[in-house]
Formats: structure tokens, C-alpha cells, sequence
């Protein structure tokens, strides 16, 4: 057995395929509409899913916006400097809502960003995981 995907409800599908390809670098692996259903399933990733977990993003074509619930916690994403990330996210246009840092009673540096639906996705820097 192995990984396949994550999936996210998405209020804007373009809104969120914009964060997550432009945002934090993913490309967009494949998309399909399905009428009948009245949904659309986009899958993103940094490799392909033959190789690597991917998200799937659905957006329900009548359904705006979702209550994200008190069980969700967060993504996370290993980068090789969580500070020039969180810079980057910024400049381009993303909501960082927890600085790069230690992280409380340790010393992997992470920070929080945040995508147009409200999801957390942490950023951990390679270098740093010790704990």
C-alpha cells in the first residue's frame, strides 16, 4: 500500500489552482469535469502521482465556501529555507499566518501559510528536522 492523494473541497477552484501552482509551486497533474455530478476533481503535485502523494482538489460547482471543521490540522511541505519561502509566498501575493521559526520546545524551523479556503499548510526546512 502506499499514499495516493489528500483530498480538499475548494469553494474557487481557479482561485485555489492559482495558490497551489503559482503560490507554492505545484503543477497541476490532471483535471476533470463531471457535469452529471456537478464537480470538478483537480489533482496537484510536485512529481507525478506515480511517484509521490498528491492533493485532490474538488470543487462542487453549487458550494461556495465549507466549514473546515475542528479535526483538520494542516499540509506539510519540506523546503530548503522556510524563511526565503515565506518571502517568496508574500511577494507573490500568499498569507503567511506564522512566520518561519523554531518551532515551540524545539528547533525545526516551520511556519503556517494559509490558501484561499482557510487550509493550513505548514513549511518545514529540511535542514532542521531534528525533533
Amino acid at each position: 500500500m502506499r499514499l495516493l492523494h489528500t483530498m480538499l473541497r475548494v469553494g474557487d477552484l481557479e482561485r485555489s489552482l492559482a495558490f497551489y501552482t503559482e503560490v507554492l509551486g505545484m503543477k497541476l497533474l490532471r483535471r476533470k469535469d463531471y457535469p452529471d455530478g456537478k464537480f470538478t476533481l483537480a489533482f496537484v503535485g510536485y512529481q507525478p502521482e506515480s511517484e509521490g502523494a498528491v492533493l485532490e482538489l474538488t470543487h462542487n460547482w453549487d458550494t461556495s465556501s465549507y466549514e473546515l471543521g475542528a479535526g483538520y490540522g494542516h499540509i506539510a511541505l519540506e523546503v530548503d529555507d522556510a524563511y526565503a519561502a515565506c518571502e517568496k509566498i508574500k511577494q507573490k501575493g500568499g498569507r503567511v499566518v506564522r512566520e518561519a521559526g523554531p518551532m515551540k520546545h524545539g528547533k525545526t524551523v516551520i511556519a503556517f501559510v494559509e490558501d484561499p479556503d482557510g487550509y493550513k499548510v505548514e513549511l518545514i526546512q529540511a535542514d532542521s528536522r531534528v525533533d
